[in-house]
């Protein structure tokens, strides 16, 4: 049976900062990682080969990241009953094809559901070059299963991410997911077994290996950038997810997209499973949808 949240252990513990120095066959690898060049009926050369190479925005969000770092034994957390609930991107310069970025990361708020119930961790980083230029911000939420009833508020701080609108969407954009995706993702940074081996799947509750919720959230940001972007993943500057279930490698996610100016609304679904993957997605352009 899963504790209560050791919070006190958890506030205690550092996330180590981290530097990244990436090139284009990074670019490249993380662009696989989140399923580019699978669609049948759209072009996305320009993130796969070399010359003239358009960096992914969401690169950001594994560019400065010690790897999953709630494995760690010093941050109290049973890693097995963690589910990423939420994820929020920011982008304040484009992401060159290759630099050195530095993250530095930090748990900034924690609720507590009550006994028996999730407790929520949200963690923040800050990505910036080697002479101190913020490139990116990120905020991600955990669900930590069954380890609320330590006693704190019920409630994270902040603005919940907005429900889509109630009228038909402007597009709708579908693409696959590979077999190996998650395979490919996880050289990106992202480490966690539970994305890999059937054993790990099976014991934290699935039955068989998921996708991460980041290469997830590639693909449906794939699918704002085309959708809205003209395909130029510089105009795509803020995004936001929550995620509502797991996507199996191998899925095809159809993605329901709403435009209101330079704000984009969406959400996902596993097309052969129905299932809502991602809701309450919003994007914000730095040009107006096109």
């Amino acid at each position: 049976m899963t504790q209560p949240l050791n919070i006190e252990k958890l506030q205690s513990f550092s996330i180590p900062q981290a530097q990244d120095d990436y090139d284009p066959r990074d670019a490249i690898l993380y662009a696989l990682g989140v399923g580019a060049g699978l669609s049948d009926e759209i072009d996305e050369t320009s993130l796969l080969f070399e010359r003239g190479l358009q960096v992914l925005p969401t690169m950001a969000l594994v560019l400065g990241t010690p790897g999953f770092w709630p494995m760690d034994p010093g941050t109290g957390l049973d890693w097995l009953t963690i589910l990423h609930g939420e994820q929020r991107l920011k982008i304040h310069e484009p992401l060159d094809p290759f630099g050195t970025l530095i993250g530095d990361t930090k748990v900034t708020d924690i609720a507590d559901k009550g006994p028996g119930k999730p407790a929520l961790v949200r963690a923040a980083k800050e990505l910036k070059t080697l002479s101190g230029l913020l490139v990116a911000e990120t905020s991600d939420v955990w669900v930590n299963r069954g380890a609320g009833g330590f006693g704190g508020v019920r409630e994270l701080p902040g603005d919940p991410l907005p429900a889509v609108p109630t009228r038909d969407p402007d597009f709708e954009v579908v693409l696959p997911t590979s077999r190996v995706q998650a395979a490919t993702y996880r050289l990106s940074g992202d480490r966690n077994p539970l994305h890999i081996d059937p054993e790990t799947a099976g014991n934290a509750g699935f039955d068989r290996p998921i996708l991460h919720g980041l290469s997830t959230m590639g693909v449906v940001a794939r699918a704002v950038i085309h959708a809205c972007c003209a395909s130029i993943t510089q105009n795509l500057c803020e995004i936001g997810v929550r995620f509502t279930a797991p996507v199996y490698p191998g899925d095809t996610i159809r993605t329901h997209i709403w435009q209101e100016e330079d704000t984009v609304h969406f959400r996902a679904d596993a097309v052969e499973r129905a299932v809502r993957v991602i809701d309450n997605g919003l994007a914000k352009l730095s040009v107006p949808a096109v």
